[in-house]
Formats: C-alpha cells, sequence, structure tokens
C-alpha cells in the first residue's frame, strides 16, 4: 500500500510510519517545517492550509491511502491563534478528504477525545460532544467537514502516548524526564482517560484500512485511569520513584485552555468491528518499556540527523 501520512514528523505521525515500513507498506511523508533527512521514506514540507499547494502535492504523491496525523495540537496554541487552529484542524482537513474523495482513496482522519465536556466520561459514539476549548471546537469541526466531504472517509476519536522526536510530546516522556531528573511533578487524579500506545494505535488503523470501515470510531484503550495513575504506572514499570509524582487537582493548573475531566471513552464499536480485542493501558505501557530499553526512540531521532 502507498501510504501518505501527513503530520510525519509528529508523535502518531512518526510511529505510524516506522509501523507501516515494519507492515511492508511504501511511505510517504508530509513534514511543515521539521524535515527527517535520514528517514528511509521521502518527506515534503507542505503548508496544509495552503489549498494550491496542497492540491499540488497530492496530484504528486498519488496515495493509496492516507492517515491524516496533522494538526495544531498544543491546546495553549490553539487559545492564541483560533484563526490558524480553525485553518488547520478544521479546513485543511475537509479539503484533504475531499481530494481523497475524488480519487478514491481511502482516507482516515484523527480526531481527539476532547470533543466531550468531561462531565461523565464513557461516551460512546452515539454522544453528543460538548467541546470546552478552541482546539477541542476546531477538532470536531475537522470530523464534521472531513465527512461531509468524505462519507466513506474513517475518523478515529484518540488519546495516545509514545516516544517522540523531541523526547518531550507525550505525557509519558513527560512524567519519565522529569522522574529520571528526580524532580518532582503533580499528576491530576481528577483528569481521566483512556491513552493507547501510539504504535498499538497506528497498527489499529491500519484494521481499518485493510477493512474498509468507514464513518466515527473511539479508538482509546480498553481500561481508563486517572493522569496521577498513569504516571505511577510508568514510574513503577521503569523502576523509578512514584513518589515523585504528587497527587493535585487539574483546577489548580494555571493552564490557560480548559481542559476535560473525565475523557473516558467506550471503544466497543470498534473492537466489535475488527473482531479482536484492544490493548490496555498496561499493555501499552509495557511495549513503550520494552521499546526504551530497545533503543527504539534513540532509532527514531537517527531519522533527523542530517
Amino acid at each position: 500500500m502507498r501510504l501518505l501520512i501527513t503530520g510525519v514528523s509528529g508523535l502518531l505521525g512518526i510511529n505510524t510510519a516506522w509501523e507501516a515500513l515494519q507492515a511492508g507498506h511504501e511511505v510517504i511523508g508530509w513534514v511543515n517545517r521539521r524535515m527527517l533527512p535520514r528517514a528511509p521514506f521521502p518527506t515534503r514540507s507542505i503548508d496544509l492550509t495552503d489549498a494550491t499547494a496542497t492540491a499540488a502535492a497530492w496530484d504528486e504523491a498519488k496515495p493509496e491511502a492516507v492517515i491524516h496525523c496533522a494538526a495544531l495540537a498544543n491546546l495553549d496554541e490553539c487559545e492564541r491563534n483560533p484563526q490558524y487552529a480553525y485553518a488547520l484542524n478544521a479546513e485543511a482537513a475537509g479539503r484533504l478528504a475531499a481530494l481523497a474523495k475524488r480519487d478514491g482513496v481511502a482516507f482516515v482522519h484523527i480526531s481527539t477525545d476532547a470533543v466531550f465536556d468531561g462531565k461523565r466520561g464513557g461516551y460512546t459514539e452515539n454522544d453528543t460532544p460538548n467541546p470546552l476549548s478552541i482546539y477541542a471546537r476546531s477538532k470536531l469541526m475537522g470530523e464534521e467537514r472531513v465527512l461531509a466531504a468524505n462519507p466513506q472517509a474513517f475518523v478515529a476519536r484518540v488519546n495516545l502516548f509514545g516516544w517522540s522526536l523531541s523526547g518531550r510530546r507525550s505525557l509519558a516522556e513527560w512524567f519519565l524526564n522529569n522522574l529520571r531528573a528526580g524532580k518532582q511533578m503533580r499528576g491530576f487524579t481528577d483528569v481521566f482517560f483512556c491513552p493507547l500506545l501510539a504504535n498499538h494505535l497506528a497498527r489499529l488503523l491500519f484494521d481499518a484500512l485493510e477493512r474498509g470501515l468507514h464513518g466515527l470510531y473511539h479508538l482509546v484503550a480498553a481500561d481508563c485511569m486517572s493522569k496521577y495513575e498513569f504516571g505511577v504506572l510508568l514510574a513503577r514499570r521503569f523502576g523509578l520513584d512514584a513518589s515523585l509524582i504528587k497527587p493535585s487537582s487539574v483546577e489548580n493548573s494555571g493552564l490557560s485552555a480548559a481542559r476535560a475531566h473525565n475523557l473516558t471513552l467506550r471503544a466497543d464499536k470498534f473492537a466489535a468491528a475488527v473482531n479482536h480485542t484492544i490493548p490496555t493501558i498496561e499493555d501499552g505501557v509495557e511495549e513503550f518499556h520494552r521499546q526504551a530499553l530497545s533503543r527504539y526512540p534513540e532509532n527514531l531521532r537517527e531519522w533527523l540527523n542530517p
């Protein structure tokens, strides 16, 4: 499969590229600015908010399938620059979905659990979203634009962790960086989520493509926990001092963008569609640990070297 991955230098994009190569797919990567000089696939810098440039790059790439990971995902940056957030997270996504529809190309769009307000949790695909932040509102609009332009698209609401090129992109890396440095940090006891390891998520997205799934799906871990519990789980698996993580409330965090408390989602619909179980958070942490021992993050970062 000739697979185009947008946002390929991001957290999900880079791990999806790795998994695609292991599965024998041909990868084409689009980035914003961070090029990958030593990646074993071609990369191209594209401003996805430029419709003309995007269409020209699309015609040159000639993909057979697309996993659209590119987004402005920094919540506070979205608050500071809402116009760009909507241009990238919503309008650009809709244009790409339309190009895929035109050419009969399978299209996967990555959305977020943050489209919900987190007042109760346990959300299914039938629950009505109520986004709290510019980021979440722009991503919800992206879902709507994608499915309006291309009803055969697969839209996945996700939450994930894993190794990034910067080493600072995921919550798991943030916990580990502080733990390894012996620094105290806060872990929110009142924010609940269901994060999947990026590699597990990538493999499930390939399942969706192979089965021709379309429509809206929740694609998160089979279980959920607080962010504090997640940090403690990581600390214990890596043999680090869990007491450095201090229980705290997100209400006292000083973060500028509103954060939802309970973003637990149900992934039953996807599990039934692919007829197999979805990994748990502990499954993800176990593989995340194995990756660390096998120098997986260092191998990924080699792709950045000129």
